[in-house]
């Protein structure tokens, strides 16, 4: 048994004790935590479960005013895609046109 304990005897871990340099540890939590940028700002990241509350989360998103700007550049982009495509598969486009 002698010869083989030395064999099939587990290591123990050794350990290694690493100190950043410029960490200061005064209840910042830790440095190595890696968290999206704008989760502080969603609201669906709640730890509310089941399928009702998800839903009322999105519509309660839905129905939260955004730029409008944005809006109205998206409508203009999809538009312009639409318009595109319609063109693209020999629509008759003069029924838009007056």
């Amino acid at each position: 048994m002698g010869m083989l304990s030395k064999i099939t005897r587990l290591r123990r871990n050794r350990q290694y004790d690493y100190n950043p340099r410029y960490y200061d540890d005064k209840g910042k939590g830790n440095p190595y935590k890696l968290e999206p940028k704008f989760d502080k700002y969603r609201s669906t990241l709640s730890n509310q479960r089941g399928l009702k509350n998800k839903i009322s989360n999105a519509l309660e998103d839905t129905r939260r005013e955004g730029d409008r700007t944005l809006k109205i550049r998206m409508v203009v982009i999809l538009a312009i895609l639409v318009f595109i495509f319609l063109f693209i598969i020999d629509f008759d486009l003069t029924i838009f046109f007056f």
